[in-house]
């Protein structure tokens, strides 16, 4: 009880439901449970949700990291029932109802896990050690910091096989955030650095992307697959498909057909693993250590505990492989949650979850998008439009949208990044080697 203090919650009579992770299912799950009879205590390491969408924009200098976040509490100061706590979640004691914290212990009466996942390297502790994954801010500037570092380095070796390395980029996973990481890229490189860089023969910067599969976006249809790689062409990338990186040493990449690129730029966008905590019983982790839940949410083998976004596999008929990895897969599952949760208050019968796929869509520079509706696909300038929209207005604070709509209409006319800064200068030895560990936590 003594260490339970320390998170200063005042005693209520109300049920506690604590959920773990401020991403886009925590969030929503806060904001329509703002009635319920609940005490509701949000944890996340961090004080600040992440548009992770955008993430990549960052990493590129096309937008600053506070475009992109805003402060967990500000998005409910006006909810009395909700109480923020930064703090990274150890383990879960699912006996005694109570979590392990970096800050302390706390019981629960319900528990929502909407943590997500981390960067799936696949066992290889090189790959993790060398690349730069995508998943938080911290990690966008590191990745931005790292490109613009290695283009001053550039400048000053005169070996040539060094200046190719610092020039190269490859860009592993051909998912939406590998295809817009490399027409971000695409679009620096023709348009923003030969100002920046006179000095460098920008022509040979290579940008490679790499697709384990027959195809880039394989979430999507074959179609934005092949428009998307055309796109790509028209930046001078270079799509390598059905490869797979074997190693990486920070300096050369091998893959497991032999060939070989030099390159201090290599960026991990190749797959996502469950971020699982202590205590949580293997009988309840499914594929990709993601935890297995009925459709109901409930956490398979727990009881009055959830699970919803990333972090959650919902296997049904429509999607026996579980729901695709997304946001608006997040968000419907914490607003049916939140229903079912007040339901449960007033000894109502639940509802079973049923997606609304309303579709995906991918960009690959100014003008150039694809999107997979349920009944319409189209590419080019107009899908361009949509995706900014949609994205737009998804962001939760009007402020961020309009310093957003600002960036991207400035960088539209003028063909300039204006956050191509060094901020925080890289270290790879201080940087991952301290960082990353932390990074991966909740």
């Amino acid at each position: 009880m003594k260490k339970e203090l320390s998170f200063n919650i005042p005693a209520s009579n109300l049920p506690r439901l604590v959920i773990i992770g401020g991403g886009f299912a925590g969030i929503e799950l806060v904001k329509h449970l703002k009635k319920s009879d609940f005490q509701i205590v949000l944890l996340d390491r961090h004080n600040y949700h992440t548009f992770q969408p955008l993430l990549y924009q960052v990493a590129t200098a096309g937008l600053e990291p506070d475009s992109i976040a805003g402060p967990l509490r500000k998005l409910f100061k006006r909810q009395k029932n909700v109480f923020f706590r930064m703090a990274s979640v150890d383990q879960v004691d699912h006996d005694r109802k109570e979590i392990h914290t970096s800050i302390g212990e706390l019981r629960y009466d319900y528990i929502v896990f909407a943590h997500g996942t981390v960067t799936n390297y696949f066992g290889n502790d090189k790959l993790k050690e060398n690349s730069f994954p995508l998943k938080q801010i911290p990690q966008a500037l590191d990745l931005r910091s790292n490109i613009l570092q290695n283009l001053e380095k550039a400048v000053l070796v005169n070996d040539l096989n060094q200046r190719q390395a610092l020039m190269n980029f490859v860009i592993v996973g051909g998912g939406p955030t590998g295809v817009e990481v490399a027409g971000a890229l695409g679009e620096l490189k023709l348009h923003v650095l030969p100002r920046d860089f006179p000095e460098l023969d920008l022509r040979s910067m290579q940008i490679h992307l790499v697709e384990g599969t027959d195809r880039l976006l394989g979430g999507m249809s074959e179609q934005a697959g092949e428009k998307a790689k055309k796109y790509l062409g028209k930046f001078e990338v270079q799509v390598w498909l059905k490869k797979m990186v074997k190693e990486y040493d920070g300096i050369e990449v091998k893959f497991d057909s032999g060939e070989q690129i030099l390159t201090k730029n290599l960026i991990w966008a190749a797959g996502v693993t469950g971020n699982v905590l202590a205590g949580i019983p293997e009988s309840s982790l499914g594929k990709g250590n993601r935890l297995i839940v009925d459709d109901y949410s409930n956490v398979k083998g727990l009881k009055n505990a959830y699970a919803i976004g990333d972090i959650a596999i919902m296997q049904t008929k429509d999607f026996p492989e579980g729901h695709p990895q997304q946001a608006p897969v997040a968000i419907q599952q914490a607003k049916n949650l939140a229903t079912n949760l007040s339901k449960i208050q007033r000894g109502k019968t639940p509802k079973r979850f049923k997606y609304n796929d309303r579709g995906s869509m991918a960009t690959v520079g100014r003008n150039r998008a694809v999107v997979d509706l349920k009944f319409w696909k189209f590419q080019g300038a107009f899908a361009w439009l949509v995706w900014m929209f949609v994205h737009l207005m998804s962001i939760y604070s009007v402020r961020n949208r309009f310093v957003t709509l600002m960036n991207w209409m400035w960088n539209y006319f003028t063909y300039d990044r204006g956050a191509r800064l060094i901020i925080r200068p890289f270290v790879p030895n201080k940087n991952k080697d301290e960082k990353s560990a932390e990074l991966e936590k909740l």
